[in-house]
């Protein structure tokens, strides 16, 4: 049976009707706080993730189902699952990823083939699955993970640099393309925080990557701290969710300081230079 979606999210969390949401990459890192932080007020969630079985991390109250981002036989159970569960959806989180680093000389053509597949075309996969159906509501909310990466582009992360920037241009191009459906669409733009995405490095340059262990193991964020952030940029339909004032910091100097900007970018350069 369907449900009459509301045509509107409410702004303030406590005032939120009580609202189903998918989330991609949702057992661990910053997808398994998001789905304890939409339970916790009250929200239905089905959780995503590359386990067969369900994770132990998965919280109660929430429920799972496989779901591999480069898998388009995935999204469709994705689909089939929430029509014939929930009849609808208010929000799809495209949160699944994997971290990579590495220069242009040195990372190979398959690291990039792998993180375009995921962090890229993951989410398209995502909103192509799912628009249709929020179209037929003429309501729903796409949340795209994206990185502060897709904003400010350093030295040495070219690929995961181009992936997230992709994100965010996708994100803005369906806000625009979409709202007359009543949709909305977010990409989130979080600086480093405190998460196990450093356990998906692989890639060949393994001096970047032992650089971005380090930036993410030691940032003082946690991801249920981003979480908090984050469900209130979605209640306030915010395209673009900054969660930190470091990345505030660093998206308005480049848009408003742009020569401050290349002389910090040009000196993390030249620590590169001294790298093997």
């Amino acid at each position: 049976m369907t449900r009459a979606f509301p045509t509107q999210f409410p702004r303030n969390a406590r005032d939120t009707p009580q609202q189903h949401v998918l989330i991609t990459g949702g057992a661990s890192g910053l997808g398994l706080a998001l789905a304890k932080a939409f339970v916790a007020r009250g929200d239905r969630v089905l959780v995503g993730d590359l386990s067969e079985s369900r994770p132990d991390s998965v919280p109660e109250g929430t429920a799972y189902l496989r779901l591999d981002v480069r898998s388009q036989q995935d999204w469709d159970a994705a689909l089939a699952h929430v029509r014939e569960t929930w009849g609808g959806l208010d929000i799809l989180v495209n949160n699944a990823g994997v971290a990579t680093g590495g220069r242009i000389d040195v990372e190979s053509i398959s690291d990039w083939e792998r993180v375009l597949d995921i962090n890229l075309l993951g989410v398209v996969r995502g909103c192509q699955t799912f628009t249709p159906l929020l179209k037929e509501q003429r309501s729903g909310h796409i949340v795209n993970t994206a990185s502060l990466a897709g904003l400010v582009h350093g030295p040495g992360m070219s690929s995961y640099n181009s992936a997230k920037a992709a994100v965010v241009a996708l994100s803005e191009t369906l806000g625009f393309e979409l709202a007359p459906w009543n949709i909305h669409v977010s990409a989130i733009c979080p600086a480093f925080f405190r998460t196990n995405l450093h356990a998906s490095l692989q890639g060949k340059d393994t001096e970047m990557e032992a650089t971005a262990v380090k930036l993410i193991t030691r940032a003082d964020m946690t991801a249920e701290e981003v979480a908090v952030t984050v469900l209130k940029g979605i209640d306030k339909h915010k395209r673009i969710i900054l969660t930190d004032r470091l990345g505030r910091q660093a998206y308005w100097t480049k848009r408003l300081a742009r020569p401050a900007y290349n002389r910090i970018a040009t000196k993390g350069a030249q620590r590169l230079q001294r790298k093997p």
